[in-house]
This record gives structure tokens, sequence and C-alpha cells, in this order.
């Protein structure tokens, strides 16, 4: 065997592994797996913070009582959608693949609430840390969560190419 096609195999076969390798790297970065771990982590706060809310009203955001019936009513109705989105957000987990239009749907009601709290920062002042971690979470994760989520669809039905589509 020549010394050039000798070389010209050893680099095919080493571009292949290397590419075998950074395919393997972004489906355990990038793949089903991690976005099913990373909205379950997610999810759990608006189950967590539902829950609470449902159950203590107002005060668990360590107010002083009293305050207005309505504003328990409403604050314990808006908790209980809370704790029903972060439920449908863990009902997209299994399958992620195959649940775009849920996933879209539960994005699009996660990312109109944080533009509801933009209003309310830019109306009423800057909330506490955890409400602004939330409407970060709110507009900026959840645009990505719907582009990785697009991503692993696309590829487990096969319309992923190497473009880095």
């Amino acid at each position: 065997m020549n010394s050039k096609l000798g070389a010209e195999i050893f680099v095919a076969e080493a571009w292949q592994t290397d590419s075998r390798w950074s395919e393997s790297v972004a489906d355990k970065t990038w793949g089903k797996r991690a976005l099913q771990i990373v909205v379950a982590v997610l999810a759990a706060t608006p189950v967590l913070v539902g829950m609470e809310g449902v159950l203590h009203g107002p005060q668990f955001l360590h107010v002083t009582s009293p305050w207005p019936v309505d504003l328990d009513s409403h604050f314990r109705f808006l908790s209980g959608f809370f704790l029903t989105i972060g439920v449908a957000w863990y009902s997209c987990i299994p399958a992620i693949e195959h649940k775009t239009e849920r996933f879209r749907l539960l994005a699009a009601c996660t990312f109109t609430g944080g533009l509801a709290r933009l209003v309310s920062l830019s109306l009423a002042g800057t909330p506490s840390h955890g409400h602004v971690a939330g409407l970060c979470v709110e507009l900026l994760a959840v645009p990505g969560l719907v582009w990785w989520q697009a991503r692993v669809a696309n590829k487990a039905a096969g319309r992923l190419h190497h473009s880095g589509a």
C-alpha cells in the first residue's frame, strides 16, 4: 500500500470517529433525556409554588393579613392554574419528542405569564429575587426549551440533517 493512500484512509477513519464522537456528545448534551430532565426540574417550581398558593393564599408571600377576600380568591385561583401548568409540563416528559403541540401551548402560557410579570415590574417595581428568577425562566429559558424540543422532535422524525438544523 502506498503511503499516500494509507494516510488518506487514516484521515477518513479519524474523521468518521470524530464525527461519531461529536454526534454522541451532542446527543448526550442536547438530546431527549437531557431535555426531559430540565423540564422535570423546571416544572417542580409551578407545582410546588402552586400548591403552596392554593393552601396558604397570599400569606405564602409573607404579607400581612387581613387582605380582601377577592384578593385571596383570585390568588388561590391563579395558584391553581400555576399548579395545573406545572403538572401539564410533567405530562410532556414521556415521549417528549411527540408532544410538540402541548409543549408549545404550555410554553405560550408560561411566556404570557412572564409578559404579565414584566408589566408588573414596569408598573409596580422590582419584585423579590424569586419572582425575577421566574421572569427570566419564563421569558428567556422557555423559548430556548421550545427550540430544544423542536430539535429533539425533528431528530426523532429523521428530519435533522448535518446542517445544524
